[in-house]
């Protein structure tokens, strides 16, 4: 399922949350590793969400050989404006952490997960 789908209809806007709730999660007792958890999950967002758009425009990419030559596409600009009103990344990996929906785990230098 592409992100996009999961996030249509949640709040765009940003929203004051209670600290208290993002330390209620069993493992976790120190914010700072709750936002670094989240960070992470916003960047990977955030590069889906580009690569997801970038496909969907490249089939509107075409050579011309003037450069000063600008065609609109009705359809290429809501594609875009579409993706400009879903919610920021930080937002959407925040309401996933607060639903339970992302799992995480600690890992070594080497990469090898500490239990």
């Amino acid at each position: 399922m592409d992100i996009k789908s999961k996030v249509i209809g949640k709040n765009p806007n940003i929203v004051p949350k209670d600290v208290n709730d993002f330390l209620r999660k069993e493992k976790i007792d120190n914010i700072y590793e709750v936002l670094a958890i989240i960070n992470k999950r916003a960047i990977y967002l955030t590069s889906e969400l580009k690569e997801e758009l970038r496909k969907k425009l490249e089939d509107f990419t075409m050579s011309y050989e003037a450069i000063e030559e600008v065609i609109e596409n009705r359809e290429q600009i809501e594609i875009t404006k579409f993706y400009e009103k879903l919610p920021n990344p930080s937002i959407i990996a925040m309401e996933e952490f607060l639903d339970d929906k992302l799992t995480w785990d600690y890992r070594d230098k080497s990469g090898n997960v500490i239990e």
